[in-house]
């Protein structure tokens, strides 16, 4: 009698059970409902500037609206130009040249990046204005008593907004220019030395053109930047878009037009996030190959490792050393009378609102990437896409939009409750710490999602399925699976969700709670009254602070290939 043949297939499981597909129905349902709650802000904005209470669109358009949107474009123009100057050069010296320092400029060139606009504005204000250290320097040496014995230029000016912000703002373009170098093969660089091209030659003939894509992804990066800034615009008196939406809100108190100038300013963001994400694919079709050679560097020597030097030493010492070492002075020199309760207070403020908006962003944004990976489906990766919008909306946006739902919310249940028992329940959420974390929320959800969704993506599906098939629910996946590894990526995340809450201005000064400060809205209060010594340990915690995503970011980039 012949046997038969055993086989050795197993039977599959039915890919949706009942109960699997109701359990992806709620991960569905929830993603979508988070999704709209945080991109909610975005159509209030709108909403408010086809509906306002009282139109002043025709007052603005003929008055003030024409200088907020050139000297919008000058400062985008004039912070882009700078940064890409800067940027690019210091990302070709560090990548391609042999120079003395150049391994400490690889990550010094990064610094910047931790201290706010803001608070170099007041810096360089306090050092550089009439009664600052460097023109009493100079009224000594030359024996000059009064201004009009000597000319000294005017740093609150819209050059010298522009000045602030590029000294802080060049490090997206240095970091995205210096990555694309990196990736760019030895081949073309070998063939443009047999082809006897000069350094500067293979700069400006190859390196340049393939860096291009990324370069326009840095710039459209500063410009967001720039739009968003609002401390250095209003300390320098300069009438951004920024500054129109605080002025015609507090100032002119008519939210619908400051609706308005806020929808324009989303026209703006949306035309750089089309600029970006063009430049993103083309940067990918650039790239030929993962697998390369260490690089072959350019050995300088004489003026030119010296001149190289310079020019990377410059931006470092202007837009880092220089205000710690000024903002260190004054905290050293007053430290008993900065250390006070006051202080404590306002720093407990920023680091639990910080530590709850980060918080907040990593669960969400668990919910989001998780949800994409199990239905595949179109929608759920739109509905990322839509709830990561408020990353490009600057603050005094976002602020906006987020107080016409809070409000309307509040209004709301005070008129049920009046009504039906006579009580009035006051500001619930709008006015409140919780309308804040919102706004942080809002603002930095992208940060978290692209950082969770890439550690995802990293693990194989195959786990997954190894997962449900000894009965684990996707939740419990998640939970028991995927958070241990990809715990690294969320604690990356977390941290730069964290410092970003702790520099942002504009949102906070706006929507926090009366008499409630943090450590960024304390610094502004006290230097916009030209006391920037009472401010100088909380100034300097901010941009101590802010160095930990420079450090995060200065591993990766390191670590993407072998130096020359």
């Amino acid at each position: 009698m012949q046997a038969e043949p055993i086989s050795h297939t197993t039977e599959q499981p039915t890919p949706l059970t009942s109960g699997r597909r109701g359990y992806l129905f709620g991960w569905y349902s929830c993603t979508w409902t988070t999704a709209l709650m945080i991109a909610l802000p975005v159509l209030s904005i709108f909403y408010l500037a086809l509906f306002p209470e009282e139109n002043i669109w025709a007052h603005l358009a003929s008055t003030v609206l024409p200088v907020y949107v050139t000297t919008t474009l000058q400062l985008m123009f004039g912070v882009g130009a700078l940064s890409i100057a800067i940027g690019v050069c210091g990302a070709w010296l560090v990548t391609m040249c042999r120079f003395p320092g150049r391994r400490i400029f690889e990550w010094a060139l990064l610094l910047p990046f931790a201290v706010p606009a803001y608070v170099i504005a007041y810096v360089y204000t306090d050092l550089l204005e009439y009664s600052g250290s460097l023109q009493i320097l100079l009224r000594e040496l030359f024996g000059w008593h009064t201004a009009r014995d000597y000319w000294f230029p005017d740093i609150r000016t819209l050059g010298g907004a522009i000045l602030m912000l590029a000294m802080v703002l060049y490090p997206y373009v240095y970091l995205l220019t210096r990555a694309s170098f990196l990736e760019q093969s030895t081949t073309i660089h070998d063939a443009s030395r047999t082809l006897g091209c000069t350094p500067f030659q293979s700069f400006y003939r190859v390196s340049l053109p393939i860096a291009r894509p990324a370069i326009a992804v840095g710039l459209s990066l500063v410009s967001m930047e720039t739009l968003n800034d609002f401390g250095t615009v209003d300390y320098f008196a300069v009438k951004s878009m920024s500054a129109g939406i605080y002025d015609t809100w507090l100032n002119m108190n008519n939210l619908g037009g400051a609706a308005q100038i806020a929808s324009l300013m989303m026209i703006f963001v949306v035309i750089l996030i089309s600029v970006e994400r063009l430049a993103r694919a083309k940067q990918r079709q650039f790239h030929s190959s993962d697998r390369f050679k260490a690089l072959t560097g350019y050995q300088l020597s004489g003026w030119k490792a010296w001149g190289a030097t310079l020019l990377c030493a410059l931006p470092v010492i202007a837009g880092f050393i220089i205000p710690v070492w000024v903002l260190a002075g004054y905290a050293l020199n007053n430290l008993s009378q900065l250390w006070t309760r006051d202080f404590i207070t306002h720093a407990s403020h920023s680091f639990l609102l910080s530590a709850a908006a980060a918080l907040l962003t990593i669960v969400i944004a668990l919910l989001l990437a998780y949800s994409k990976r199990l239905h595949k489906k179109k929608s759920l990766k739109l509905a990322a896409q839509f709830s990561s919008l408020g990353y490009a909306m600057p603050g005094a946006v976002l602020a906006i939009g987020v107080i016409i739902p809070l409000a309307a919310f509040d209004n709301a249940v005070d008129h049920l409750m009046e009504e039906y028992f006579n009580i009035s329940t006051g500001l619930l959420l709008s006015g409140t710490a919780f309308a804040v974390v919102f706004a942080y929320v809002v603002r930095f959800l992208a940060v978290s999602v692209g950082s969770v969704e890439s550690s995802l993506n990293k693990i194989t599906e195959s786990m997954d399925m190894a997962s449900r098939s000894l009965g684990l629910s996707p939740l419990q996946t998640l939970i028991k699976v995927h958070l241990p590894l990809i715990k690294g990526g969320i604690l990356t995340a977390s941290l730069v969700v964290f410092v970003d809450c702790m520099k942002e201005l504009p949102a906070t000064l706006i929507l926090r709670p009366f008499n409630y400060d943090t450590l960024a809205t304390y610094v502004y209060q006290f230097a916009s009254d030209e006391m920037l010594e009472a401010c100088s340990l909380a100034a300097l915690l901010i941009v101590l602070v802010g160095i930990i995503p420079v450090i995060i970011l200065s591993k990766t980039i390191s670590g993407t290939r072998k130096s020359i």
